[in-house]
């Protein structure tokens, strides 16, 4: 009887000993939590800031002052590369086209970005042209295919 006491009263100990640990590894994760959320938004808002400010330098880059191109010149793709601009378009005579790629702040290139650069550094870059099927853009056969597929 004497060790059945004693490994019910282990058992309410460490019940007790799981409940107390319990309770205080959730009152230190609360306070942890109360006083550090302030700085964890504070950090979440100021990188969305410099992410939406990089973004909107981004779009507005070819009409700021020192742009080397003109904004009528520049197309703008935003994956993999900012803008690709057509250097002497405004005068119907292109002379080069420019990759450019607009950063702000520290930011870097990314892997794909490097290797578009050196792509284009090793002059890997050509001219395809490539024509649509004659039959899928006449009107008369376009015709003719529309009435085959809505005939009632």
């Amino acid at each position: 009887m004497e060790i059945f006491t004693i490994i019910l009263l282990f058992l309410i100990g460490l019940v007790l000993a799981y409940l107390i640990g319990y309770k205080f590894g959730s009152f230190r994760k609360d306070r942890f939590w109360r006083d550090e959320l302030p700085n964890h938004r504070r950090d979440a808002v100021m990188k969305s800031r410099a992410v939406l400010s990089g973004m909107f330098s981004e779009q507005l880059a070819p009409f700021l002052p020192d742009f080397n191109y003109s904004p009528t010149e520049c197309r703008f793709i935003g994956k993999p590369i900012d803008f690709i601009c057509f250097n002497g378009l405004d005068n119907k005579n292109v002379k080069e086209i420019v990759f450019v790629e607009v950063k702000s702040g520290n930011a870097k290139l990314s892997f794909s970005e490097k290797k578009l650069k050196e792509a284009v550094e090793k002059k890997k870059v050509r001219w395809e042209e490539y024509r649509v099927d004659k039959s899928l853009t006449d009107v008369k056969d376009a015709e003719n295919a529309n009435s085959k597929l809505y005939k009632f």
